[in-house]
């Protein structure tokens, strides 16, 4: 997950450990050299996905699940990273 994900206010927030699942259907109209990088066609897909459809990406199905899971089976960076943010948010109130 990219650090640099949405700012978020950190006073009175709850944060958890969750699993998602996400699947995606769609056409899309691209190089054909493209399809070769996995990490630049998902860098490719992910901003399309959030500017919506248009000519060149058509969705045809999109499939989000979502549920929380305990923070012992998160990894110790991401159990890590939960304890600064849960110790950030007692430090603002």
């Amino acid at each position: 997950m990219n650090s640099k994900a949405l700012p978020r206010q950190i006073n009175n927030i709850e944060v958890g450990v969750y699993e998602c699942e996400v699947h995606l259907k769609f056409r899309l109209i691209e190089e054909k050299s493209l399809l070769s990088d996995r990490e630049q066609l998902l860098q490719v897909l992910l901003d399309a996905l959030t500017e919506g459809s248009d000519e060149f990406l058509e969705t045809l199905q999109t499939y989000v699940k979502t549920r929380e899971i305990s923070e012992l089976k998160a990894s110790p960076q991401m159990r890590r990273q939960l304890m600064r943010l849960r110790n950030s948010a007692d430090i603002c109130q």
